[in-house]
């Protein structure tokens, strides 16, 4: 899957000019924590994020009166507080590739450029979607972990004996295992019960990790 197909468009951004206050109000009323800022060209120059605005913003222990820190949020531009290096995707770019650019750089969200103009953001909400899509998490069905070896052919003998019994794989993850020669499986299964779940499996695996009926959301 592609960012393009994730992505909340078109992208809500600012100008440089823009006053704290006013990215601030824009951010409540649109719901997101950061925006990204660009130019009168639509040139993306950099990244605006609210906890940045929060800490510029006068704090409740000033000396200054209500009317004085309005005036001065007022003043305050977001060029003096965005960062101007920002990390970016493209339409193109797997969805997994755009999550391990936020976990390493723990950022919420990312612009989404075609060439220098921005298109797009994804934010971490976007990715928590597929995440519950992958796992079919809003769908009815026996929910499975296991341990398989690594080896060719161990998957296929399990999905095709599900098959054969008459279930269906809503959905499949694979993880790292106990050790570097097995993988965690998780699935989900309809259309048979938990103990046809576990009878069928407990033979094709290492070991059964985990299993519960779930019901659809």
């Amino acid at each position: 899957m592609l960012v393009e197909k994730r992505m909340s468009r078109p992208a809500i951004t600012i100008s440089p000019e823009t006053s704290l206050q006013d990215a601030l109000d824009l951010m409540h009323v649109e719901r997101v924590r950061r925006l990204p800022v660009v130019d009168r060209k639509g040139k993306l120059v950099g990244i605006i994020a609210e906890r940045d605005l929060l800490k510029a913003s006068p704090s409740s222990a000033t000396t200054l009166s209500k009317f004085e820190m309005k005036t001065m949020v007022r003043k305050l531009k977001i060029k003096e507080f965005m960062s101007v290096s920002v990390a970016t995707v493209t339409e193109d770019t797997p969805v997994e590739e755009a999550a391990r650019i936020m976990t390493d750089g723990q950022i919420s969200g990312l612009p989404v450029v075609r060439g220098e103009k921005v298109v797009g953001v994804i934010t971490e909400t976007d990715i928590f979607k597929v995440f519950l899509e992958m796992f079919g998490a809003r769908q009815a069905g026996i929910r499975i972990a296991f341990l398989l070896p690594k080896e060719p052919g161990q998957l296929a003998g399990v999905s095709r004996a599900i098959a054969d019994a008459g279930g269906n794989i809503i959905a499949l993850g694979t993880f790292l295992g106990e050790t570097s020669k097995n993988a965690e499986i998780t699935m989900k299964i309809d259309l048979l019960e938990q103990g046809e779940v576990v009878k069928i499996l407990t033979p094709l695996v290492e070991k059964i990790l985990d299993v519960r009926t779930m019901s659809g959301i």
